[in-house]
């Protein structure tokens, strides 16, 4: 193998690494995105000083 082939295995290895990560971190992440719209998001300044 060149080094080149080694270095797109590696990125590609990474790359899925990152994408399975993302995918099981992808329920929390929208149950947290719920969670600060209801309580105002960015206009909740007002109400939470």
């Amino acid at each position: 193998m060149s080094g080149r082939q080694v270095l797109l295995a590696q990125a590609a290895l990474v790359g899925g690494l990152a994408l399975a990560l993302f995918m099981k971190q992808l329920p929390s992440m929208v149950r947290e995105l719920r969670i600060y719209r209801m309580t105002g998001g960015l206009r909740a300044n007002r109400r939470y000083p």
